[in-house]
């Protein structure tokens, strides 16, 4: 895993900025720099490496093809690069790396082929010299970030967004419109970011600019909504019992594959199901011990570590734990700015980070169990969103939507329970549902003064695409949930500690596999994750396993209330100084933290706008 940067059209100092852009992402590849400028410095990659497979020389970027004709940069690990190679002539490699491979495949199958085999996750830009394109591409899945567009006249582009902020003549200002979006999720998803001009690749998609003329065109060369609706139109037709053979058996093959590094690995390991199954495969599979880590804390309320500490020595790893206090945690608030270079308030973000810093002291490689929820129905709130859509669904639409606006518009508004089920009855289905989680409480639509109106990835799906209600809200996850908030926090994370993740769920074999799941195999009742425990349950006893999820939880609300962060977050919060920046709605904000300090009214969007604050303070030090 690395880091990369570049321009396209540069009229600056163009060498001198790509090692900025280099230094500002140094926590993403520690190990060794690069620096390609084209003869006419019309092209110019950096990149900083953190070395994993072919730790020689040969791996080192940028590379060039053998030929001469292709440059690349690439942020990722190909885990099927053994199998591609084979393709090749094998006097065409001087290394053992999968850059090398990947670069090879491109200049001899081209980009969309070579995409079409690649198994992996990756972010990266390839030179053609004779046609004068560089062609950018994103995983399936979206682990590895790229950030691109324009900068004054040239185009730039980088893994961390915060590489083209050192960009001289960088003057690109705040993109208002998406604070809609980010103070209802707290991330900004993709395509946006927070600033003008600036995008995020998407997920599945490749991107080719004309060196020349810097024209652009973008491709999709895989789609979650079409696997999802091909899965769903070709159901697996065996047992349940067949279906959680098949599973363990793809599973298996991804952990083995994601496995393979010149560096150690290990895996985290909390006390739930999907991470539990990663590290009981893993171990199976390895004939020493798997190194296994997980963070506990003083507060039962939010501590898992006990539990996972039963079933590591269950599995026979060898396992670390860090017990982390409220002053570490509170210690990482100020780092989070930098780490993720535009607004982000996922609160996990903390102690995800705090795990990863543990496990950078052992190994170089943490394998994760992220993607188990989204991907076999795990989360308690697909069971009522079911719930709640099948008692409205036979209501027809017109009679709904009139009655909805009705109740938000009369004094049985001023009470949250009327707020939220009047909310709900305007929606058209259940993503619409899904989606209005976070939308019931007016006084947060009015925090940012600018109102956006972008087109968002919660509105794409037409009512009942996939004629089923958990797999709707599944999808909507793996959309925009997954790749835009857990992804980003795992790899800024992780990345902050030069440690690389793999995510063996999001292979791309198990992902459409579990597409093709009918809803009775993932979920019965409340009980979600059937087919999923049912492969972890031939490893670890089942009553191991069943206890309430933890999460990475952590108690912010109570924080904010102690004296050291509530100074903290009142400076931030300064009446004055929000008024002065012209972003915010000063009035709004007072409303919403007097509510949570005078009233004990806690809105979740009080940590979204921290995060915004403090990235401002940042941005403009």
């Amino acid at each position: 895993m690395c880091g990369i940067a570049g321009l396209i059209g540069y009229k600056g100092d163009t060498r001198n900025n790509i090692l900025k852009m280099n230094e500002r992402m140094l926590h993403r590849g520690p190990d060794s720099g690069g620096v390609y400028v084209s003869e006419d410095a019309k092209v110019a990659f950096g990149h900083r490496r953190l070395s994993i497979v072919d730790l020689s020389e040969n791996g080192a970027q940028p590379m060039t093809s053998r030929s001469g004709r292709m440059v690349i940069i690439y942020n990722g690990e190909i885990y099927n690069a053994g199998e591609i190679r084979k393709k090749l002539d094998s006097a065409l490699f001087r290394g053992t790396s999968d850059t090398e491979v990947l670069l090879e495949a491109i200049e001899h199958f081209g980009v969309s082929e070579t995409l079409s085999m690649c198994k992996g996750m990756f972010a990266f830009a390839v030179y053609d010299k004779e046609l004068q394109t560089v062609t950018f591409a994103r995983d399936r899945v979206g682990e590895k970030p790229l950030y691109y567009g324009m900068v004054g006249d040239a185009f730039a582009f980088a893994s961390d967004i915060g590489c083209l902020r050192v960009i001289e003549g960088f003057d690109n200002g705040i993109n208002t419109d998406v604070l809609d979006i980010y103070f209802t999720e707290g991330y900004i998803p993709a395509p946006y970011s927070i600033y003008k001009n600036i995008y995020k690749l998407e997920a599945g998609t490749y991107l080719t600019v004309d060196v020349n003329t810097l024209r652009t065109e973008t491709q999709a060369y895989w789609s979650m909504k079409d696997v999802a609706l091909r899965g769903q139109k070709n159901p697996f037709r065996g047992t349940e019992n067949e279906a959680a053979d098949e599973l363990e058996r793809l599973l298996k093959e991804s952990i083995k594959g994601q496995m393979v590094a010149d560096v150690p690995v290990g895996a985290f390991l909390s006390a739930g199901i999907d991470s539990a199954t990663v590290v009981s495969l893993m171990q199976s599979l390895d004939a020493g011990k798997v190194k296994t880590f997980t963070i506990g804390m003083d507060d039962p309320a939010f501590n898992e570590a006990v539990y996972a500490k039963e079933i590591a020595k269950h599995l026979g790893t060898e396992h670390t734990e860090l017990y982390i206090t409220e002053k570490d945690m509170k210690e990482v608030i100020p780092k989070l700015s930098f780490m993720f270079g535009e607004p982000f308030a996922d609160s996990s973000q903390i102690p995800t980070y705090l795990v990863s810093r543990m496990t950078r002291d052992k190994v170089t490689v943490s394998l994760s169990g992220d993607g188990g929820d989204e991907l076999f129905c795990g989360y308690t709130s697909y069971e009522s969103i079911s719930r709640i859509w099948g008692k409205m669904k036979n209501i027809p639409y017109f009679i709904r939507k009139p009655v909805s606006s009705i109740v938000l518009h009369s004094p049985l508004a001023n009470k949250e329970i009327y707020r939220i089920k009047g909310t709900i009855l305007g929606a058209k289905g259940p993503a619409d549902i899904h989606r209005m989680e976070h939308e019931t409480d007016p006084l947060t639509k009015k925090i940012a003064l600018t109102k956006g109106s972008l087109p968002y990835k919660y509105t794409e799906l037409p009512n009942d695409f996939l004629n089923e209600v958990n797999h709707e809200t599944m999808l909507m996850d793996m959309l925009v949930y997954h790749p835009d908030d857990i992804l980003v926090k795992v790899d800024r994370t992780a990345m902050a500690v030069s440690l690389e993740t793999r995510v063996p769920m999001l292979d791309r074999d198990v992902v459409e596999f579990a597409w093709s799941l009918p809803i009775n195999y993932l979920r019965d009742d409340k009980v979600g994750k059937k087919v999923l425990r049912d492969v972890l349950y031939r490893y670890v006893p089942r009553e191991m396993m069943e206890r309430p999820k933890k999460g990475f939880s952590i108690p912010i609300d109570k924080w904010l209330l102690e004296p050291e962060l509530r100074d903290w977050a009142e400076g931030l919060l300064s009446k004055d100084k929000i008024r002065q920046q012209g972003i915010l709605d000063a009035d709004v904000v007072e409303k919403i933290w007097t509510d949570f300090t005078e009233r004990g009214i806690y809105r979740i969007q009080i940590w979204y706008i921290l995060m915004f604050q403090l990235w401002i303070e940042e941005e403009f030090r």
